[in-house]
């Protein structure tokens, strides 16, 4: 368990608690050293689940998305495994981050960041807030660059998630931002 500490980039506690939790919810077999995966995933998974799903790729595109940040940006960062990976990336850069996910807390404090939790109501199993509340809250914002999570994209262009109060959000986010990225990972 400890490499998977290292390559996902969270603590070993916080493995065991997750991979323990995934046991509890039948989608692993704990066995010495680390833990095997036995059940077909659901459609909408918690994030417990999704962030042990790719973790590298999610890790390679966090990176690259915080290369993009730049000294003086504001910018929103949504809940998702791949966007809240971000966090550690952004350490010493001079921006404003607005964030959706409740995972945000966890980073804190970002170094040289100012750092704003969007309030509302909390779905914690996808660690988010939204709802009337947080869309109202981001309406009165306006975003250099937005770094939205998705559950699947189209081919068109189009991204999907399967809850509406996500889908609205990620909406008024996209009005309000000049940029906006989708960060997906290829079981997207």
């Amino acid at each position: 368990m400890k490499d998977l500490a290292v390559e996902v980039g969270i603590s070993l506690s916080t493995v065991r608690r997750d991979v323990a939790q995934l046991e509890q919810e039948g989608s692993v077999i704990v066995m010495r050293g680390g833990a095997v995966k036995y059940k077909a995933e659901d459609f909408d998974q918690p994030v417990v689940k999704k962030r042990l799903i790719h973790s590298e790729e999610k890790e390679i595109i966090a990176k690259k998305a915080a290369a993009l940040v730049e000294d003086g940006d504001s910018i929103y960062v949504d809940s998702g495994t791949t966007t809240v990976s971000m966090f550690k990336y952004l350490q010493g850069k001079r921006i404003t981050i607005v964030s959706s996910s409740t995972e945000m807390r966890d980073y804190l404090p970002i170094k040289n960041a100012q750092c704003i939790m969007l309030g509302g109501e909390v779905r914690a199993d996808l660690e988010s807030v939204l709802g009337a509340q947080t869309e109202k809250m981001i309406s009165d914002m306006y975003f250099d660059k937005a770094f939205i999570g998705a559950n699947g994209y189209i081919p068109d262009g189009g991204i999907y998630t399967y809850d509406d109060r996500e889908a609205r959000k990620k909406a008024i986010v996209k009005e309000h931002s000049k940029k906006t990225y989708a960060l997906m990972d290829t079981s997207k």
